[in-house]
């Protein structure tokens, strides 16, 4: 495949910062300035195929961010090549741009002290955007992100909640083909949170947007996106489904049991994790600890009021990963 095929494309993708170090030598500081290379990202390789809805994960530092603004023609990769839409994003910037959505955590494009439809008029004036696809997107983002009664309010008005969803509505008003989202639930309450993933969601099956996220919140990740690649030290350490990550540290499960007022449980095979309110909850491996012998344990204890068996958080498996990759 060529790279019109996919919407986004890394091959061979480093970038190095450097950084000077300080000594306690201010004049050697001055005339022989101490260099100290940081690679951020170190032979990176993936494509995102047109209409997939991917997340892109791995723990502070892992390199991101800096993935993100590299596509989105921000930085430069030190060597590698990127497309988007089989487009340079350093060379193609303003045709990119036209085609691209960008959202960056705790960064804005609203007029601080202007009425959030000044700013969305200003972009589609500046944009050159159709009036009807402008109409059909902001009542479409007005509707779906609870955003109609904000549009008159001042952006130093809004809470985190509306600026990010005004945010996510603004970017959107150009029909965006591809769109990148760096942490755009950081911060968000539940309510917040629920419109903005339901609404993304959405657009990448009605719009068929392909939409490349990414998050510390592993459950927010899961619910969204089909894929997840996964960094470490700035490679790419895993690519595929969430299903395929549970399946790298075994079969990891959750077992909740409510007992009796004045009984107790142990169950050989399963680490208990917290009790409370006489609810008792184990971790164990499902592959390890197979459920019919589970389930013959329980039905020999006394006092089994309730049993949940479900599948461990996807947070447990991924705090294991990054544990075994530090």
């Amino acid at each position: 495949m060529s790279h019109t095929d996919f919407a986004v494309s890394v091959e061979g993708a480093s970038k190095i910062f450097i950084q000077r170090q300080r000594s306690k030598n201010l004049l050697s500081s001055l005339l022989r300035p101490e260099k100290k290379e940081i690679k951020a990202l170190d032979n990176v390789s993936f494509s995102i195929a047109k209409g997939e809805f991917a997340a892109y994960a791995g723990p502070n530092g892992a390199g991101k961010s800096t993935t993100m603004k590299i596509l989105a023609g921000m930085l430069q990769p030190t060597q590698g090549s990127v497309s988007i839409l089989g487009m340079n994003p350093a060379k193609d910037r303003i045709a990119i741009m036209r085609k691209l959505g960008i959202l960056l955590a705790n960064r804005t494009e609203l007029w601080w002290d202007h009425p959030i439809s000044q700013s969305f008029e200003w972009k589609k004036a500046v944009w050159d955007i159709p009036s009807n696809i402008y109409k059909q997107n902001l009542e479409m983002a007005s509707e779906l992100l609870g955003i109609g009664s904000l549009l008159g309010a001042f952006a130093r008005e809004l809470s985190l909640g509306q600026r990010m969803r005004a945010d996510l509505a603004m970017m959107l008003l150009h029909s965006p083909e591809v769109i990148l989202l760096d942490e755009p639930t950081i911060g968000l309450d539940i309510v917040a949170k629920r419109q903005m993933i339901d609404f993304l969601k959405l657009i990448n099956k009605e719009k068929a947007a392909t939409i490349f996220v990414t998050s510390h919140d592993m459950d927010d990740l899961e619910e969204m996106a089909q894929r997840v690649l996964m960094l470490s030290d700035g490679k790419i350490a895993y690519d595929g489904s969430f299903e395929g990550l549970r399946a790298i540290t075994g079969s990891p499960t959750r077992l909740t049991v409510a007992m009796e007022a004045g009984f107790s449980l142990c169950l050989d095979g399963a680490e208990l994790v917290s009790v409370e309110n006489n609810v008792y909850v184990f971790g164990l491996d499902a592959e390890k600890l197979p459920i019919n012998s589970l389930m013959q344990q329980l039905s020999n204890a006394h006092g089994v009021k309730d049993v949940e068996i479900r599948k461990a958080p996807i947070e447990q498996v991924i705090a294991g990963l990054y544990a075994e990759w530090e």
